[in-house]
């Protein structure tokens, strides 16, 4: 019976016009697709009919697709020419997005592989922290977010390095929302020592944080330039090479000054 329903499956997919190796296709979504890339290679604009020209659809077809996609915001139409609408620049923005986090994530493995740490990046962006890469090399694994990072900024070098960086009104504003707690032994354990340690952040421009956030590892972040954005690079090291951790961060901060905050500035606007 099992093999009856297979081949009966796969009669039902002929029939569909579809089988294992040819899925369907839909021409209507090919075509609309065809249009908005002959559109994006016109930063100016164009006309219908030199759309239609340029991809072989017929007139009447390329008005019905060119009237659907600006319906739905692919397009836009001005002075009689045909641009790409927000819809298309979000998809755009985003694959755009993905492709910088991808070079970023691959720079920071190339500075994790020489400084032999874990490297993140993070900045702080509608009122949280956000980890946007961070290495992932099994011979110098990151720290486990066993408590969420967002929440728990007071305790983690990045957390501290971010906070220092805002306004008194930004800083009270997120403390008010996650309010200073013991997550270690080592964790700072009120918000007045807290602010303190800030003050020593700003002051140095570099947060060291050992133990306040992941039993057995220590913790630097550097705040980077990125416009109006806080942000930081980080590094983690097991807790055994400490002495590390000095030498280890102040290469981080050439190597940011040389290639990293260039990169970390496009990911962050």
């Amino acid at each position: 019976m099992p093999h009856c329903e297979r081949i009966w499956g796969l009669a039902l997919s002929v029939v569909n016009g579809e089988s294992a190796s040819h899925p369907t296709l839909i021409g209507s979504v090919q075509r609309a697709l065809r249009l908005l890339e002959a559109v994006g290679a016109h930063p100016g604009g164009a006309p219908a009919k030199q759309l239609a020209r340029e991809t072989g659809l017929p007139l009447p077809t390329t008005y019905h697709l060119l009237r659907t996609l600006t319906h739905e915001g692919y397009l836009h139409r001005e002075q009689g020419v045909f641009v790409l609408g927000a819809a298309a620049e979000a998809i755009g923005r985003a694959g755009a997005g993905r492709r910088q986090r991808a070079q970023i994530s691959e720079a920071l493995a190339v500075a994790g592989r020489e400084l032999s740490a874990a490297v993140y990046f993070a900045v702080y962006r509608e009122g949280e922290v956000e980890v946007v890469a961070v290495t992932d090399d099994p011979e110098r694994p990151p720290v486990e977010e066993w408590v969420d990072f967002r929440t728990t900024a007071h305790a983690h070098a990045m957390g501290q390095c971010l906070l220092a960086q805002l306004d008194e009104a930004s800083r009270k504003e997120h403390l008010a929302r996650y309010p200073v707690q013991s997550i270690t032994p080592f964790s700072v354990r009120t918000e007045d020592d807290l602010l303190h340690r800030l003050d020593t952040v700003r002051r140095g421009q570099v947060a060291y944080e050992r133990q306040e956030y992941a039993l057995g590892t220590v913790c630097a972040a550097i705040p980077i330039q990125v416009g109006a954005a806080s942000a930081a690079l980080a590094i983690s090291l097991p807790a055994d090479e400490l002495h590390r951790l000095r030498s280890v961060t102040d290469r981080l901060r050439r190597m940011a000054e040389a290639t990293l905050t260039t990169l970390a500035f496009s990911i962050s606007i």
